[in-house]
């Protein structure tokens, strides 16, 4: 594609970036049948192909922000084009730019921007979060039954002291997930521990910065980034071997930080460190032996790939891989590349189409009869249960439900790290 953007921008990281991602484009379109709002509304503006053009309009000062940020605005970021693209298009890099220059280039209306100021100040913050979710889960049983859905029944976790061990992993905590499901880190911290590795939280991290990042607000989502970094820091040089990750969502996002702090003089070294360690738990329990926790597979399931799994990480079909292999009867599904329509804050801007998504992903999730959903990242999982006929939990609980009571050690010795009780 040829482009003609201003030398002004040219001469900025951002306007370089965008300039290099352009010119990648042939204008295929391969990646017109893998997206899901194109799908769904027939417009060529609400696919990848047509948003490259808005996004380039827009750029070289043809078009102005407002036309082009409606169409910006309906796009996931689910990047299931970047998977089908055989020219190695960056789309979800662009359309972060687009968004950004769109927002300077144009003021949103009063309203649209008071949710997404009041999103931003609520959501990332876990103890705030944390405080008003317990507050709406005890008013949960006088809810009406289509409100009460939305709401996840509070969980009593009991006390949980791991054992020190010679390999340690951070495990980040995040910001929604320890309010709406706390056993998911504490069914992973089980997983690791079965298979002699030490899950370590941190308190001082925070949001990822995904929400942020994706609602424009770049300088916000780099705070979180680099506090992040300075809470993981003192425990990557004790010897951590990797940051664990459990929602995938929250995963692409931390393996950016290199990326996106790369101008960064204090900070660009240790985000292309922390990026290099960010693992999803799949890349983790793949590499160890689980056969002490197989499934029956009396029961089928079937799997939800999140986008930021299958197109963000890039680690589709690994998690239904080791799924099978610990003996889980997988059930099939229909366009499995395609968002459920959560999409982190894409639900509450964007209702219709996101729950028309939902419809559509649940009724291919449910053709198997599955007894179970299983998912890889919170958001999908908390939007799927609302209108799910059968539960949705994360795939490490399952695992973590069929450890026996006392799993046995694995051949691996842990080294003596002076450490009172380690083994």
């Amino acid at each position: 594609m040829q482009t003609a953007l201003p030398e002004s921008l040219l001469a900025t990281p951002e306007g370089a970036e965008a300039d290099a991602i352009l010119r990648k484009c042939v204008h295929c379109g391969f990646c017109a049948p893998t997206c899901p709002t194109y799908q769904l509304l027939g417009d060529e503006r609400d696919g990848p192909r047509g948003r490259i053009y808005l996004i380039k309009s827009l750029l070289e000062g043809v078009s102005d922000g407002a036309a082009t940020r409606q169409h910006l605005d309906r796009c996931l970021t689910c990047r299931a084009c970047e998977t089908a693209c055989p020219s190695g298009v960056q789309y979800g890099r662009l359309v972060d730019i687009g968004r950004a220059h769109a927002e300077r280039k144009s003021l949103r209306p009063l309203p649209s921007r008071a949710i997404r100021w009041l999103m931003r100040r609520t959501l990332p913050q876990r103890v705030w979060f944390g405080a008003a979710m317990r507050v709406v889960q005890r008013l949960r049983p006088l809810m009406p039954s289509t409100l009460r859905r939305k709401v996840p029944a509070g969980v009593e976790l009991a006390p949980w002291s791991p054992i020190p061990r010679a390999r340690r992993m951070l495990m980040l905590k995040g910001c929604v997930q320890p309010a709406l499901a706390p056993s998911i880190n504490r069914a992973m911290a089980r997983v690791l521990d079965a298979v002699r590795i030490q899950a370590i939280e941190v308190d001082e991290d925070t949001c990822c910065g995904a929400l942020s990042h994706h609602l424009a607000a770049a300088d916000e989502a780099l705070d979180f980034a680099r506090r992040n970094i300075d809470a993981w820091w003192p425990q990557i040089e004790a010897g951590a071997e990797a940051i664990l990750v459990t929602a995938s969502g929250c995963g692409t996002m931390v393996r950016e930080y290199g990326h996106l702090l790369r101008h960064d003089a204090a900070y660009a070294e240790k985000a292309v460190r922390v990026s290099a360690m960010c693992r999803d738990p799949v890349e983790v329990l793949a590499a160890e032996d689980l056969t002490f926790a197989r499934s029956d597979g009396d029961s089928t399931i079937v799997f939800h790939p999140p986008c930021s799994l299958q197109h963000g990480l890039k680690l589709a079909g690994r998690t239904e891989q080791l799924l099978s292999q610990l003996g889980y009867r997988l059930g099939g599904i229909r366009d499995s590349h395609l968002c459920c329509g959560s999409a982190g804050s894409y639900s509450i801007l964007q209702p219709r189409i996101s729950r028309e998504l939902r419809a559509r992903k649940l009724a291919n999730l449910m053709a198997s009869s599955p007894s179970l959903i299983a998912t890889a990242n919170i958001g999908c999982m908390s939007y799927l249960q609302e209108v799910s006929p059968v539960p949705v939990r994360h795939w490490i609980e399952l695992i973590a439900d069929a450890l026996p009571a006392a799993a046995p050690a694995t051949p691996s010795v842990d080294i003596d790290l002076g450490v009172p009780g380690a083994q």
